[in-house]
């Protein structure tokens, strides 16, 4: 992917049914378009349609679809992309997240920067939590400004398109964001009620996050540092407790450090503890599925 120097970028993904998140990021200077690079993959018109949105506000908006296999309705999947993909967007990216089982209800459709300078549109419901822990909130405000709107009336159910989609654009194009609707108390911002990592004498607690696609890894809320706070180094065989199940894997480098079909412990792309069974699948090896407690013990002197 290659962008000129003055150009205006749009990245479309869409996670779950009928839910879609996008990513825009505008240069200060307004450039023309020179690339494009676009994967809609849906099987209905909403993608497209909240795309000719932003389009008719924006015409040499750049769109790049990223996914659309989020699980639907799952608000920690959306804050969990959210979490990996905005490191590598510069300051000024924009990314419009619908990710929204309480469409239409009494929940307040946002935008918020966050510390890094980066702007997310997208329903108050704790889709910024994880990122809040890392990046900070600087600002929030809520979207109540009609004119930066689409429709006469409203839709009760594709605010991706009436709401969400058309307030991107309008950030994308150099709008006053501040213009939005008025300020809202970063301490007010909906936060998922996720259990911390506990770290004692006696060893490790965490919780399984996700599986990995359909590869079915384990994604964990255990970072590097925390694991290697029990002492384990790669090569040592490391006992865990996952749910009811007792095992022990080696902690590898890669899957193909350990023979095919067999489970091992792994530091993720994300830097996140993972469990993984190479060329298979771990979810369905061992019947382990996300919101399961997991215990390791500290390695034995």
């Amino acid at each position: 992917m290659v962008f000129g120097p003055a150009e205006r970028r749009i990245i479309d993904l869409k996670i779950g049914k009928d839910r879609i998140v996008k990513q825009v990021a505008a240069d200060q200077k307004f450039g023309d378009l020179r690339q494009k690079h676009t994967a809609f993959g849906t099987l209905d018109d909403a993608v497209p349609i909240c795309k000719g949105v932003m389009y008719s506000i924006l015409p040499s908006l750049r769109i790049v679809d990223i996914t659309h296999q989020v699980k639907p309705y799952s608000i920690l999947d959306g804050a969990r992309f959210l979490f990996g993909t905005t490191p590598y967007y510069p300051a000024g990216t924009v990314f419009v997240v619908v990710v929204d089982p309480g469409v239409g209800s009494t929940r307040k459709a946002i935008v918020a920067e966050s510390k890094r300078g980066q702007y997310f549109v997208l329903p108050d419901n704790g889709l910024l939590t994880l990122l809040e822990a890392r990046d900070g909130i600087e600002s929030v405000r809520e979207i109540s400004n009609p004119a930066w709107m689409i429709g006469s009336k409203l839709s009760s159910t594709f605010h991706g398109r009436d709401i969400f989609s058309p307030v991107g654009a309008h950030i994308a194009r150099g709008d006053d964001w501040t213009q939005v609707g008025p300020a809202v108390p970063v301490k007010d911002l909906v936060r998922l009620e996720l259990k911390p990592v506990r770290l004692d004498n006696r060893g490790l607690t965490g919780q399984i996050l996700a599986t990995d696609g359909p590869f079915g890894n384990l994604v964990t809320n255990v970072d590097s540092e925390q694991f290697l706070k029990l002492g384990y180094q790669r090569g040592d065989e490391v006992p865990i407790t996952v749910g009811e199940q007792k095992m022990s894997l080696p902690f590898a480098k890669t899957f193909s450090d350990v023979p095919l079909q067999q489970p091992l412990f792994y530091i993720d792309s994300r830097g996140r503890l993972g469990l993984a069974v190479n060329q298979g699948n771990f979810s369905q090896k061992y019947g382990v599925n996300a919101n399961t407690e997991f215990f390791i013990p500290r390695k034995a002197k």
